[in-house]
């Protein structure tokens, strides 16, 4: 995959939320899919936040505001339903003592070449590229984020979160080349236009440490439980390219139905994720898994641009029961 690369992308559709206050802890333990107790100083992890009927809300990577958990807690989120997930966190505090609010912290996508030791750019932000996804880097003036990656990537990317820096590229082409490759990682990120739709498994949360089973009650634990312990999963995320052809907004493909051409008079799936790059489109769709192996995917209708499945960098397996 060709993409337009640019060491430093400004990522404005992402916003990152604190919670602090002496019951930021406990409070998030509370609400979030993820066990934060496992969250230390150096390591972060995705979570999701669910409405009670078990969908997403929000996706989100968890990570300590400082060395300490008693300090607070960022969340990395989609900028367009960071304000929706803010209020909706705050109709929960009750008597806690956590302040939830928005930052101003400016969120920076960060490109390093496998043959670079080090990115030497920006001078107190040195970064080793061999570090394992989710891996957090504190510096005097930033937070670096080891994002995930496609599979046989040349280089290393991370999230970095502080103050601004120069040199940064904030143009559309190079924000939408840094989505498609988290969409090639197989990283799903909830948007305003797809909340409430998807369970966390049909996203693969499961699949890449994304849910904790074993720890406490979270809004809609019951129904992700119910899903991984007496079910079988019938739908999963999937990864498809296609010609961008004459796509009018790739902004307004989340939620968008996805068709199968052999069968055209009812959608067989729905859009994720969205991203154009070098001429093609990059989409995550929820799908039903007796289809990945024999639909003639089309978005929008089924007679719409055709869409080849991909590989995703982890393993889907068509009779996973959870």
């Amino acid at each position: 995959m060709k993409n337009a690369f640019s060491p430093l992308t400004d990522l404005k559709d992402l916003a990152v939320i604190t919670l602090t206050g002496d019951d930021a802890t406990s409070f998030l333990q509370s609400q979030i899919t993820q066990d934060v107790s496992t969250i230390g100083q150096g390591t972060s992890a995705l979570a999701g936040y669910c409405s009670a009927r078990g969908r997403l809300l929000a996706s989100m990577i968890a990570l300590q505001k400082g060395t300490e958990s008693s300090e607070g807690w960022l969340l990395l989120t989609k900028a367009d339903a960071a304000a929706a997930l803010v209020q909706r966190l705050r109709m929960f505090v009750l008597r806690a003592k956590v302040d939830i609010g928005i930052s101003d912290l400016t969120i920076i996508g960060m490109t390093v070449p496998r043959s670079d030791q080090y990115l030497k750019d920006i001078p107190g932000v040195e970064t080793p590229v061999d570090a394992p996804p989710y891996t957090v880097v504190r510096r005097d003036t930033h937070i670096l984020i080891r994002a995930p990656e496609r599979a046989n990537a040349p280089h290393a990317r991370w999230w970095m979160l502080g103050s601004p820096v120069t040199g940064v590229n904030a143009s559309e082409t190079s924000v939408q080349a840094w989505q498609t490759e988290d969409i090639a990682a197989g990283l799903p990120w909830v948007l305003a236009a797809t909340q409430d739709t998807f369970i966390p498994q049909t996203l693969n949360m499961d699949l890449i440490g994304g849910v904790s089973f074993t720890k406490g009650c979270y809004p809609g634990q019951e129904v992700v439980a119910r899903s991984h312990y007496r079910g079988t999963l019938k739908r999963r995320m999937a990864y498809a390219v296609g010609a961008a052809g004459d796509i009018p907004s790739v902004h307004d493909l989340p939620g968008v139905d996805i068709f199968d051409a052999r069968k055209p008079d009812n959608p067989c799936g729905r859009v994720i994720n969205a991203a154009i790059s070098e001429g093609a489109l990059h989409i995550l769709i929820e799908v039903q898994l007796a289809d990945l192996d024999n639909a003639e995917f089309r978005l929008g209708s089924g007679d719409g641009p055709a869409m080849a499945i991909r590989a995703l960098p982890y393993q889907i397996q068509a009779d996973t029961a959870i």
